[in-house]
């Protein structure tokens, strides 16, 4: 392949396609480029039994990433769940307070905690977070907030809300936005998030985006610090004058020929990746209907019936009314596959006793990447757009956060990385 190329973009996940279909609007002959045989990276979806199971819990913020899908006209189908949830307290199910009325009735809280949980819910719908973003989670809340008990509960909602378990590490500022913007309602969307993937591998072709699947880059050729073109490990060599990268940072370092003397290299050894154990369910009725979303308080895990109840209805996650439930054990530095499968099976049958008998589906990932990268404290820099030593390399994914979290960072960084090279052409031009 000798077509010269305006742009190519290594990786054809939520970043990779929404690098491409901007480039492509604002003019750039462009191609995909991706590894396995079907787009969407950790956005793709596994039907099983007629149970759609995402890899792992799947919940859109009202953030970057939805502002994103909206103005690229992308139609999100599905539902923004209640609130409603219990958390687990020493082995029991215990109400959450997530409303007024659940606040009342809730007994995890005393009345002290329950006037500083409200105060405190009430002054972050509209404060300004960023005025958090130099300490962390740990020393926030623990200078914040009095109650003990209800330290566990922000541990345990800001730990949902990120997938990090980190709090000496995670900055607060971030994290805290996310909650922020948690309390406006989050979305599940019908058939899990590959239905996203085909609607922008759908939005991208009629921009006139190249994609070509089962193709695996191996390097970043140069000349005069400048990208030529992108090979594959069979030889095969596309030309394009600019190159976005939406590989992990290790993958990207592997990509780029003395990369120890960019920032690229900088960027990839202060990186920390989040992972989780994931179990799916599919359920064919549930026991316990309420309990259908449940915060580990003192364990690291947490369940969610991806089609529980909401506005304007229930999310479509099954072709037959199966219930798809989804669960998560937040890892630390040392997981263990087993005990992790062990302790979310636990935790299905403290809510669901009863559950292996009305199984139509399963799937576990025993540790799955959820970014490999986030806003934490022992960050030098942001990184990206640009590799700054070498003209034409841009970087772009969920690890590549100016502040953002999860796909918000995805879809954030795909598009610094396009209006960066366009506004770099227009100079070259001028």
């Amino acid at each position: 392949m000798d077509t010269t190329y305006d742009v190519a973009v290594v990786g054809g996940g939520i970043a990779g396609l929404t690098a491409a279909i901007y480039a492509a609007k604002a003019g750039q002959r462009t191609i995909v480029l991706e590894q396995q045989q079907r787009l969407g990276g950790r956005a793709v979806t596994n039907e099983k039994e007629g149970v759609y199971f995402n890899l792992g819990a799947h919940a859109l913020f009202k953030g970057e990433a939805y502002e994103t899908f909206k103005e690229l006209g992308v139609r999100l189908e599905g539902s923004q769940p209640d609130v409603n949830a219990y958390g687990i307290w020493k082995k029991e199910l215990c109400l959450m307070p997530m409303s007024l009325s659940s606040l009342v009735q809730s007994p995890l809280l005393s009345w002290k905690g329950k006037m500083e949980f409200g105060k405190w819910f009430a002054k972050l719908g509209t404060a300004d977070t960023s005025k958090w973003n130099r300490i962390s989670v740990r020393d926030w809340v623990e200078h914040e907030l009095s109650d003990p008990m209800l330290r566990n509960l922000f541990y345990s909602l800001l730990r949902t809300a990120s997938y990090a378990m980190a709090p000496e590490l995670q900055t607060a500022g971030p994290v805290l936005k996310q909650l922020q913007r948690s309390l406006k309602g989050v979305f599940y969307v019908d058939r899990g998030w590959g239905s996203i993937v085909e609607q922008l591998r759908g939005i991208a072709l009629s921009h006139g985006v190249e994609c070509a699947v089962g193709w695996k880059a191996s390097s970043v050729e140069q000349e005069n610090g400048r990208v030529r073109s992108v090979t594959n490990a069979e030889g095969t060599r596309i030309p394009a004058a600019n190159i976005i990268i939406t590989a992990p940072p290790a993958a990207a370092c592997k990509l780029i020929a003395d990369s120890e003397q960019t920032a690229l290299h900088r960027w990839a050894k202060q990186a920390v990746p989040v992972t989780a154990a994931c179990l799916d369910v599919g359920l064919r009725s549930l026991p316990k209907p309420d309990h259908n979303f449940i915060y580990g308080l003192d364990q690291p895990v947490f369940l969610t019936d991806q089609s529980r109840s909401g506005k304007p209805r229930s999310a479509v996650m099954s072709e037959d009314g199966t219930h798809s439930v989804s669960l998560l054990k937040y890892q630390g530095p040392q997981p263990d596959a087993k005990r992790d499968e062990l302790d979310l099976e636990a935790v299905l049958d403290l809510a669901q006793p009863g559950w292996r008998e009305l199984t139509a589906a399963r799937q576990y990932l025993p540790k799955m990447t959820v970014v490999h990268d986030f806003p934490h404290m022992n960050r030098t820099e942001l990184p990206g757009p640009a590799v700054p030593e070498i003209q034409g390399l841009y970087v772009a994914g969920d690890w590549v956060s100016h502040g953002e979290l999860l796909v918000d960072a995805s879809a954030a960084s795909a598009k610094r990385a396009v209006q960066h090279l366009v506004q770099g052409k227009q100079a070259v031009i001028a």
